[in-house]
């Protein structure tokens, strides 16, 4: 009894998935629940798990390949974890530098791939006669046409050009980071985006932080930190002035009753934004902790498309990274985009003296067929007054 391995069922707005990583080989035991195969989409990274103990019995998609929802990709076969345990076969090797495909190494795979050489024909100089890419060049560099093997319908997921000291990788671009750019450029073609600025002093927050941050750890069971107070910041503000958390909708705007915040983070994959939903109703803890599950999802690739659906505004920090100064681009369909830097302590004319304090440039991005200048700048001075005398965040004033 075998059981078929299906691309499970795809989110509304994603018509088809890319196989990213398979995790075991055809012969290979699994367990229960263990990852199987990573499935890329444009939005998140899908996992599909083993249904029980068993053995991967067979692939019929390869890395790299595209899946529709319900597509048979491999087959499973249940309950034969002890069979694994030793190969059905064991193939006989009569000269060490007869190996066969598997044995390669993935790099040496790729080369072998890309220029169709047949691996029995290699002669390995490696430890224990293992071949190398020197060894597969040095069979290409002699013109090797007699070496090439049946003919590989699937190219190299990379291909490194050997050009010495001025080598160049060609990487395909993944399904994510294809999408993120077409977003991107489609805010660019399709808004009247601008950006306007403004510095805010962190001294009151920073001290704020540092008297509480114990007490607010030993409470609540995580960090306080700055991303906490912004979101307040903000959710105020946008109550203040509706356009700035309203979108377009063909030729209606659309004015949301509440304040679903994106957090962008990055991740190995590319920049995602979950959404912290009725940020309004949400205590600073409720936050942080919010946050912090975001963050340790977006690193596990196990952010889901309900944590990025929706969103009527987002929060940017280029400031971890080191970034004093960016114009932060519009998360589209949403009117604006807060961006926030590294905080840098900087001389400051205070009460007619020079003083030195901790400030940090903010950067809002607005698009300007919803939101007039007025209101983007007025937007930005009140997160900056609230941040600037935090007591008025719990206030509400």
């Amino acid at each position: 009894m075998t059981i078929q391995i299906k691309v499970p069922q795809l989110p509304d707005s994603v018509s088809d998935a890319t196989i990213a990583t398979w995790y075991k080989k055809p012969g290979e035991a699994i367990k229960k629940d263990e990852n199987l195969v990573d499935l890329e989409t444009d939005k998140v990274v899908l996992e599909v798990p083993a249904p029980e103990d068993g053995v991967l019995e067979s692939v019929a998609k390869g890395e790299g390949d595209t899946v529709l929802a319900d597509e048979v990709i491999g087959v499973f076969k249940p309950g034969a974890a002890s069979e694994a345990a030793a190969p059905a076969v064991a193939p006989e090797v009569s000269a060490p530098d007869a190996q066969s495909d598997s044995t390669l190494s993935p790099a040496v795979r790729r080369l072998v791939s890309e220029h169709d050489i047949d691996p029995k024909l290699l002669k390995g100089s490696g430890k224990g006669a293992k071949i190398t890419k020197e060894d597969v060049m040095a069979l290409v560099n002699e013109g090797g046409s007699q070496a090439k093997s049946a003919p590989h319908v699937k190219a190299p997921a990379v291909v490194d050009a050997p050009l010495g000291d001025r080598a160049e990788k060609r990487v395909p671009m993944t399904r994510m980071r294809a999408r993120i750019a077409e977003r991107l450029l489609d805010v660019n073609n399709n808004t009247a985006m601008l950006t306007t600025f403004n510095e805010v002093n962190m001294a009151p927050v920073m001290a704020l932080r540092t008297k509480y941050k114990e007490q607010f750890e030993k409470s609540h069971g995580v960090k306080l930190g700055f991303m906490s107070f912004f979101t307040k910041a903000c959710c105020e503000a946008l109550k203040r002035f509706p356009s700035v958390n309203a979108s377009i909708d063909g030729s209606d705007i659309v004015y949301h009753g509440f304040c679903d915040v994106g957090i962008a983070v990055s991740t190995d994959r590319g920049l995602v934004v979950p959404v912290l939903r009725n940020t309004e109703n949400m205590s600073m803890a409720d936050i942080e902790s919010q946050i912090r599950e975001y963050a340790l999802k977006g690193r596990n690739n196990k952010l889901t498309m309900d944590d990025m659906t929706g969103g009527t505004f987002t929060i940017t920090n280029g400031g971890v990274f080191g970034s004093l100064l960016s114009t932060p681009i519009i998360n589209s369909p949403q009117s604006a985009i807060l961006g926030m830097h590294a905080i840098k302590e900087r001389p400051i004319a205070e009460n007619g003296e020079v003083v030195i304090r901790p400030m940090m440039n903010l950067a809002l991005s607005y698009d300007h067929r919803i939101v007039d200048g007025k209101d983007s700048v007025s937007f930005l001075v009140a997160i900056k007054e609230l941040l600037e005398d935090p007591s008025r965040i719990i206030l509400g004033v």
